[in-house]
Parts: structure tokens; C-alpha cells; sequence
């Protein structure tokens, strides 16, 4: 029975499993910090005070967890009945490290040996890798030191965040507004950096973001 308390247990849990505070999860699926909290849990007389779907549907989202997992963790089944958190060592890039020449091939996988490898609670597969954030051009949803977990051949949609290169060595994460066989539309992260509309004869590659640390 699907139970006031079992609700946000679950919540909890997906938090810890992804590494992530109630607060971390609640800021990394573009909520208010607080709205996890256990003060917001009931109300001033005591009622109980549910999560909404949407807010449910923003942290399922933003950690890459399916419905099924969740309602997994709903109903107490934990690793036994839900996935497994699963420790994957993925190579490890900086964003200007990724924007030289030499590292990628055509399809967007690194290439070569020797990279730095970084293990991390997320259902990574043989071709995912990670990058570091450097400076503030993605915030607020991503900061200075953040890893992304990205993987190069997932199917994108319109509303997926995206790590792009041009062909000039820029690489960005944004959010995939339209894709066309002649140009890709990305809208911003940061409000203080334009979107950004590139003819695909001018993109190396896009991977999509499944993971992202705090």
C-alpha cells in the first residue's frame, strides 16, 4: 500500500544511492533546495504533505533512475527488488582536455589509454566516460568540479542534456532543443550564455549526460 512514509523513504534512498543529499537531490533536479527537507514533510498542523508528481518526475530525471527502480524503493524492496548501485570505473576528462585534438575518435569515444579513471554509483556501460566541469558557464545546474557521466551513441531527445563538440575543439553541455540533419538547437544552462544554433557539418560529436555528481 502505497504509504505517506514509504514516499519519502524513497526518496531518501534514491538520494543516497546516487550519492546525494535530500538538499543535493532536491537542487540537482532544479528544486528548491529545501523542498526535500523533513520540516516540509508535514504541514504546520500536522498533516501529512505529499511530494508532487512533477517534483517525483524531476529527481526519477535527473538521476537517471527508471520508474521502476523507485517504485521499487517505494515499497521497500531496495537492492533486492529495485537495481543495484553499481560502481563503474569510467575514464575521466577535464572539458579543455576534451576540446584538444587527438582524444576522441569520429564517434565521440575516447581514444588511446592513459586516461585517469574515476569510480562512481551510476549504471555506466564499456563506452560511457566522464567529464569534469571547469569554470561557471553551466551553472545553476552544474558547478565548478561537477563529473558528468556521458554516453556517446544514446538516443537523444528534445529536453536531454547534451555534451557537444565542434569541430573547432569547443565542447559545452546544454539542453537539445531540436536536432535536424542540418543544424542542432541548444538552449543554455546558464542564462548568462547565449543558446546556440550550429550547422552539423560544424559538430565533431553529442553524447547525452545520464549522470551527473554533486
Amino acid at each position: 500500500m502505497l504509504s505517506h512514509d514509504r514516499v519519502w523513504a524513497a526518496i531518501d534512498a534514491l538520494a543516497e544511492r546516487y550519492s546525494l543529499s535530500a538538499s543535493g537531490l532536491a537542487r540537482r533536479a532544479g528544486l528548491d533546495s529545501t523542498a526535500f527537507n523533513k520540516s516540509k514533510r508535514l504541514s504546520s498542523d500536522g498533516r501529512p504533505r505529499w511530494p508532487s508528481t512533477e517534483s517525483l518526475a524531476k529527481i526519477i530525471e535527473a538521476t537517471g533512475a527508471s520508474l521502476d527502480e523507485f517504485a521499487g524503493l517505494v515499497e521497500g524492496r531496495g537492492n533486492s527488488g529495485a537495481l543495484p548501485v553499481q560502481r563503474s570505473s569510467v575514464p575521466l576528462l577535464g572539458f579543455a582536455q576534451a576540446g584538444a585534438g587527438g582524444f576522441f575518435d569520429d564517434a565521440g569515444f575516447p581514444a588511446g589509454q592513459g586516461w585517469d579513471l574515476i569510480d562512481l554509483p551510476a549504471r555506466a556501460t564499456e563506452t560511457s566516460y566522464a567529464l569534469k566541469v571547469q569554470g561557471d558557464s553551466m551553472l545553476p545546474l552544474y558547478r565548478n568540479g561537477d563529473v558528468l557521466i556521458v554516453e556517446p551513441g544514446a538516443i537523444i531527445r528534445k529536453g536531454d542534456r547534451v555534451v557537444v563538440k565542434t569541430n573547432a575543439g569547443e565542447v559545452m553541455a546544454k539542453v537539445l532543443d531540436r536536432q535536424t540533419p542540418r543544424s542542432i538547437a541548444l538552449v543554455s544552462l546558464n542564462p548568462d550564455h547565449p543558446d546556440r544554433d550550429i550547422p552539423m557539418r560544424d559538430v565533431e560529436w553529442v553524447a547525452r549526460i545520464v549522470w551527473a555528481s554533486q
